[in-house]
């Protein structure tokens, strides 16, 4: 999904960004080993991808979740927003890094049930925090409860919704390209 409206501001790089954009830009080449497209959009608005390079990192660190969950959780919230660059990364990001089961990734990209009923809970539940607003049922929280997970995680999807809206928007706005080590796993809405 693009918005209708794209921007017109070029990408920035470590060659062309002022000292706040370069520092910013620095610190996420240190986390992943290159600049991806998104982030050289995002860097217009340095908050904005610091806010985002944070929270990623602290959801990745910090959730409690396997680097398994943390992928479903991701592609869950990018599909519900439609966003075709993170579905793309995040896909290549779980089949290569993160080992998740090529079933689980292909039935998220499909919107289609996921073969493993753990991993299902949490995907479910990911996505009554995105179309609920946050306002899941008793019913909805005691299913993932039960699941294994715990109250503490539901806030970290709460991180996860607030970074993947933050990278999700802009590539809307961006109508971001796919990174070339992204493209075997490309998205379509």
């Amino acid at each position: 999904m693009l918005s209708e409206y794209q921007l017109t501001l070029n990408p920035i790089t470590l060659d062309n960004a002022n000292p706040e954009a370069q520092a910013v830009l620095e610190k996420a080449q240190a986390q992943v080993g290159f600049i991806p497209n998104m982030y050289a959009r995002m860097v217009h608005s340095p908050g904005l991808l610091t806010t985002y390079l944070d929270g990623y990192e602290r959801f990745r660190q910090q959730s409690g979740f396997t680097p398994a969950e943390q992928e479903v959780v991701f592609l869950t919230i990018s599909r519900e927003n439609g966003c075709e660059y993170c579905m793309g990364a995040h896909s290549v990001i779980a089949d290569n890094m993160s080992k998740v089961p090529t079933a689980v990734t292909d039935a998220l990209r499909e919107g289609a049930p996921l073969p493993d009923a753990k991993l299902a809970a949490l995907s479910v539940f990911t996505q009554v925090m995105v179309r609920q607003r946050g306002l899941p049922s008793r019913a909805q929280v005691a299913d993932f409860l039960s699941a294994g997970y715990t109250e503490r995680q539901m806030l970290e999807i709460v991180l996860a919704i607030a970074v993947k809206t933050l990278s999700n928007y802009a590539n809307h706005l961006f109508h971001t390209p796919l990174d070339s080590v992204f493209a075997a796993r490309a998205w379509k809405d």
